[in-house]
């Protein structure tokens, strides 16, 4: 499992001192997921940074690099935070729903059928809420709307794509098409979306979006820019950005995950950046940056001729959509110091850490 294989990995890595997780753990500082467990003495049970039980006393607690040395230890996991659970993972109660869902992804599904599952609709709608954007017809409806675009546009009738889709009537469909993409479903050929998909990684959860040419957006869905992002893609490209499935994602989703495991060192995908000419020229010159390697933001400004642009350059750092992909990560202070990293430090240190210690095994 590839979870397993992450967290076997992850025990290569350094903690960050005492002072710094105990903080954490009192703030419930999510950019500290993956990056450490803590158990608590006292109960003899193991936490996420981010749960929500009593803090314990700093003397009560020691910090793991993951729940398998929690557990050598002795410690049980945590029934309120369920440390065990990849973050952000589809929870048990909610598997039967995917699984139906993937046998026939055009089902309706109505409050009443949940129920008859014994799943509770407002319980499922928090979730959908926040590890989505949306709620679960939201997402159902959308997921629709996204797959008849997609037959239409190779080949279908529209008329077809309605009823496979789980519409009564051609002007129903008509109507949630037009209102979800801006377009009418005849419009399909020559019109473009963006598809955008959650994907599941060591460092928490990536927002990934792509068009029919390659990758828009990938960026952690916990950073606080990124409505501002999508707003900025959807303006730059003129169209909707809908939740679906494309050969780009799926094809992100697989050059993560052999990333992660230390078994990738450059991605094939192609990529549809979008900002200003500065912003794209900073962004290709921070591809060029080797993997396991840093650069200080005065190397990028030369590097791309303008050694005196320093602090346009930073914010062209700072303004990087696809993260990972384009390594914003391998930049660093000209004093060696991490700075500047939108997805939080301890987020770059583990990507700096993973590719200093994969490069220096491979030597």
């Amino acid at each position: 499992m590839y979870i397993e294989k992450m967290e076997r990995f992850s025990s290569e890595f350094h903690l960050p001192d005492r002072d710094t997780m105990y903080k954490a753990l009192l703030n419930k500082d999510q950019s500290f997921e993956g990056i450490f467990v803590v158990g608590v003495k006292t109960t003899g049970v193991f936490c996420r940074p981010t749960c929500h039980a009593r803090k314990p006393g700093k003397s009560n607690v020691e910090f793991f690099r993951n729940s398998r040395e929690a557990l050598l230890h002795g410690y049980r996991p945590c029934k309120l935070c369920r440390p065990l659970e990849y973050k952000g993972q589809i929870p048990d109660w909610l598997k039967t729903i995917f699984t139906e869902i993937e046998k026939n992804p055009d089902k309706r599904f109505h409050d009443l059928d949940l129920q008859r599952r014994g799943i509770d609709p407002n319980r499922a709608r928090r979730w959908f809420k926040k590890h989505y954007g949306m709620t679960f017809h939201t997402l159902l409806r959308t997921l629709r709307i996204a797959r008849a675009y997609g037959r239409i546009r190779e080949g279908d009738k529209v008329i077809e794509a309605a009823f496979d889709s789980g519409y009564e009537s051609l002007s129903g469909f008509t109507h949630s098409f037009k209102k979800k993409l801006g377009f009418s479903p005849m419009y399909s050929t020559n019109s473009e979306v963006i598809k955008m998909t959650r994907i599941l990684t060591p460092l928490g959860p990536l927002f990934a979006a792509a068009n029919s040419r390659g990758l828009c957006l990938l960026e952690f869905t916990d950073r606080p820019m990124l409505e501002t992002q999508l707003r900025l893609i959807k303006n730059h490209f003129g169209t909707e950005i809908i939740s679906g499935e494309s050969y780009h994602l799926d094809l992100l989703q697989k050059e993560l995950e052999e990333y992660f495991n230390g078994n990738r060192k450059t991605f094939s995908l192609p990529l549809e950046m979008s900002g200003t000419p500065f912003q794209e020229k900073v962004w290709s010159a921070l591809r060029e940056i080797p993997y396991g390697q840093t650069c200080s933001y005065a190397d990028l400004a030369r590097k791309i001729g303008q050694p005196s642009a320093v602090r346009a350059v930073a914010r062209a750092n700072g303004d990087n959509r696809i993260v990972i992909i384009i390594p914003c990560h391998r930049v660093i202070g000209s004093d060696g110091k991490l700075v500047g990293y939108g997805g939080g430090l301890w987020r770059k240190k583990y990507l700096l850490d993973l590719e200093t210690d994969l490069k220096t095994t491979d030597s």
